[in-house]
């Protein structure tokens, strides 16, 4: 054994000795990613199978929206017709043109609170007749939805956004990605209790089918866990349609029949045998400033959250981390996503989900359609158990990169972490209880922004992260390594790695006229 000496290398470590697991710029063992797609008969399946998963998502804003904004179970299957047609299109559009990740995008969640500030409006309470307010409130979403697309296509396609992303790390995109999926914790089990005898046995059976059965039976292909919302969802829903058909809800109360009965979305009757949507089919859009001003603020919400679900994305796609002006190029394309919205009247602007299989069929089915939008809540609430979970979870994979042995990145972390979750549930209680947000002025349109910016997990955690990241001791080399940037350095420009254009380049020779830098 040699004696102890200065300079000599450091002795290899034994066979038994533990090592650190090693640092991937791309997740390993995925079975089918951007450059190797799925058989079609397969890709039909799985394509099928995420539908179900949005198509909670889909149903839920509209049956919140347009019973308030004056319409019917017709105007609802219409609205849901509708907003499931243009995320067929959205869909292809940022597959081909945006990022070209394996991507949903579909409604969301963050347009929901200034389309019920218009709902609200003083200048629609003098309109009694049921379906001409819906029709009216309905045109003052679409241009304001119109008006908000502009800020996502303007910062998406000018490259505004690439400049600011250069600057994100591991470090403070762990929080933005991670509360992307953990901050919609409110979607999970609360929903998931409002039938619990239908939502936990869907939790359960989604996890035995999807983790413990492929490790039980060792198949030689993959089904259970590559099929498993198809399996799960047909279990749960054909059982909850025989405790609807058995009486079980007969005499419950019309919350629960309305959460638990397969017959209560009042949308099967409603539906046409087969409809396409249109723009403008509600009427010419009307605009108003400060309408349009609080959808701006809700669009900026979506360029941040985007922002991290793109990241996620691309990490389950096993691609490598996006080059900014792909993710700003992406950004651009959900602005145009967004004004397809606002002419097609949709209700609600969109972002983009995380999905595994690049088919997403443009829906134009109407009965179709309908008897699957008549799967109880509490079903999907326990799939966004799951696949929610899986969200927040890429986000924290991110640390791999990072020093967790430096106090600078604990306090970032935890910090930013705790005031994502804090903040907006501070202003969700206050409003809640008093019927309004923190922010009550006579400036319906100043409350509007404040009160949407700071109610996003993901943008109050993302911006703090952000903030910090870039302003606390950034000149320090040692630092600069805590914080993981020189593992993403590569990737701050499309040429660099040349994995970018296997991945990110533009289809039809397109590169040749939109560049990416």
């Amino acid at each position: 054994m040699a004696g102890g000496g200065g300079g000599g290398a450091a002795p290899a470590p034994k066979a038994d000795e533990l090592v650190p697991h090693p640092v991937k710029d791309q997740l390993p063992n995925v079975s089918y990613c951007i450059t190797s797609p799925p058989p079609w008969p397969e890709a039909i399946l799985l394509g099928f199978q995420h539908y179900l998963v949005m198509l909670g998502t889909t149903v839920i804003i509209p049956t919140a929206l347009v019973p308030q904004m004056g319409g019917g179970n017709d105007e609802k299957a219409r609205v849901i017709q509708t907003l499931l047609f243009v995320a067929g299109i959205n869909t292809l559009l940022q597959s081909f043109f945006g990022t070209r990740l394996p991507a949903v995008i579909g409604g969301s969640y963050t347009f929901v609170a200034p389309t019920i500030s218009i709902i609200l409006a003083g200048r629609y309470n003098n309109i009694v007749e049921p379906h001409r307010k819906f029709l009216h409130i309905m045109r003052g979403t679409q241009g304001a939805l119109i008006v908000a697309s502009t800020l996502q296509i303007i910062v998406g396609l000018s490259g505004l956004w690439r400049n600011v992303t250069r600057f994100l790390s591991p470090l403070s995109a762990v929080p933005l990605v991670a509360l992307s999926g953990f901050g919609l914790y409110e979607l999970g089990f609360p929903a998931v209790a409002k039938c619990v005898e239908i939502g936990l046995p869907m939790i359960i059976i989604l996890i035995v089918i999807s983790q413990y059965i492929p490790h039980a039976i060792h198949a030689e292909k993959p089904v259970f866990d590559r099929f498993a919302v198809i399996f799960s969802v047909a279990i749960v829903w054909l059982y909850a349609y025989f405790l609807t058909i058995g009486g079980a809800y007969k005499h419950s109360p019309p919350k629960t029949q309305l959460h638990c009965r397969t017959d209560r979305s009042g949308l099967v009757g409603s539906a046409p045998w087969i409809r396409v949507p249109y723009p403008f089919q509600w009427g010419a859009p009307t605009f108003d400033a400060g309408e349009a001003f609080a959808m701006m603020a809700a669009a900026f919400v979506g360029v941040v959250e985007s922002t991290g679900t793109f990241i996620a994305v691309s990490r389950y796609a096993s691609a490598t981390p996006l080059p900014p002006s792909v993710l700003s190029r992406g950004i651009g394309w959900q602005g145009i996503g967004i004004l397809l919205d606002g002419l097609f009247g949709t209700a609600s602007g969109s972002t983009v989900s995380v999905i595994k299989c690049k088919l997403q069929i443009i829906q134009t089915e109407g009965k179709f359609g309908a008897v699957f939008a008549s799967i109880p809540a509490p079903i999907f609430a326990a799939l966004y158990c799951l696949f929610f979970a899986y969200v927040g979870s890429v986000g924290l994979s991110f640390l791999q990169f990072c020093n967790l042995n430096s106090f600078r990145t604990k306090f970032i972390l935890g910090f930013s972490i705790f005031m994502g979750l804090s903040v907006p549930q501070y202003f969700n209680e206050y409003t809640s209880v008093a019927g309004y947000g923190p922010a009550h002025t006579n400036a319906r349109w100043f409350n509007d922004i404040v009160n949407i910016l700071f109610s996003s997990e993901p943008f109050v955690a993302g911006v703090v992260a952000f903030f910090l990241d870039n302003t606390l001791q950034r000149r320090n080399s040692a630092v600069r390594k805590d914080r993981g940037y020189h593992w993403w350095d590569k990737f701050r420009s499309f040429k660099t790695d040349t994995r970018s254009e296997e991945f990110y380049s533009l289809p039809f020779n397109l590169n040749k006229f939109f560049p990416s830098v």
